[in-house]
């Protein structure tokens, strides 16, 4: 159905938002008329549809890789751990979280908080709820979220802004994992993702903890392969499920030393003969719980590292 048939809401609004205005109320205690009031204020976002509907993972991995291991972004990386070790560390004695993975995280995300979104998110979350049909009920939950977070929080919904999916903050936290994993790291007693990087630090420590990061593990390990064999794998879930020794059996042999009872999965980045191959650990597999794909996790991995080995490099030369 067509979300906006007119130039803005028509009046009365939509069924549909009527239906949710009404769950809302029922659920939540909402006052109605007040949503309504607010829902009157939503505008259509067509770009956010069109953004949707081609993320930047479906490019080359050659020319995803680019957009995020580059000198500015390594180098803007080094700055903000400078800026923020205290947090940074404190976050990894506290969540077991290196450094590197959640300045990284940050910087893929949002260029270490400069480029936090500019579409508002009542309007994007809105528009996702209720005219993406591909995934309606889920942007549903996150508009009924987002509503949650911003009455919790006493913020005016429609000045929120955020990404084209409704990601909100330094960390591009949506709604639901907003008020499940957000943490007030900086101790001012307030939930802060837009503002505080300590709040943002601390919270992405959680989530990756909860999701179960573990300590001082490797995330992936390169691969040379032979033979047919393993091409069945690579079509098989991410989550690490078989162990190094069994496949090696099959022709897939780690370039560094990994114990060989250590659960992984294989997959490959990059098309014919630039393909390069990669066993996932656990690590691999809980980066891909904040954005589930392989581009992603590896661009956090890649840029983590780079930044970690500029800063030791400095260190040493002192």
């Amino acid at each position: 159905m067509q979300l906006f048939p007119g130039n803005g809401y028509a009046v009365p609004l939509n069924p549909e938002i009527e239906v949710f205005i009404s769950g809302m109320a029922e659920k939540h205690h909402f006052n109605p008329s007040e949503l309504r009031r607010i829902f009157s204020q939503v505008k259509p976002q067509p770009e956010v549809l069109r953004a949707i509907s081609a993320p930047a993972t479906a490019l080359p991995w050659s020319e995803y890789r680019v957009l995020f291991i580059n000198p500015t972004r390594i180098a803007d990386g080094v700055k903000f751990w400078d800026e923020n070790a205290e947090s940074l560390s404190r976050a990894r004695q506290q969540y077991g979280v290196s450094e590197e993975i959640i300045v990284a995280t940050i910087g893929v995300e949002t260029r270490y908080g400069r480029n936090t979104g500019t579409h508002r998110v009542l309007d994007a979350l809105t528009t996702l709820a209720f005219d993406y049909t591909k995934r309606a009920s889920f942007f549903r939950r996150e508009l009924e979220q987002f509503l949650l977070l911003t009455r919790e929080e006493g913020i005016d919904p429609l000045t929120i802004k955020g990404s084209y999916a409704g990601a909100m903050g330094i960390p591009q936290f949506i709604p639901s994992v907003y008020r499940r994993y957000a943490v007030d790291f900086d101790g001012d007693g307030k939930l802060n993702l837009w503002e505080s990087p300590a709040d943002a630090i601390g919270s992405i420590a959680n989530y990756l903890k909860v999701y179960g990061w573990k300590p001082d593990e490797p995330v992936a390990v390169g691969a040379q392969v032979s033979g047919d064999e393993f091409r069945e794998l690579l079509l098989q879930d991410i989550k690490p499920h078989v162990q190094v020794a069994e496949l090696q059996k099959i022709g897939v042999i780690p370039v560094q030393e990994i114990p060989g009872d250590n659960l992984v999965s294989l997959f490959a980045l990059g098309e014919g003969d630039e393909a390069r191959y990669w066993l996932a650990l656990n690590n691999f597999y809980v980066i891909t719980r904040y954005n589930r794909s392989n581009y992603y996790a590896m661009s956090v991995y890649e840029l983590g590292r780079a930044i970690r080995e500029v800063r030791e490099t400095r260190s040493a030369a002192k």
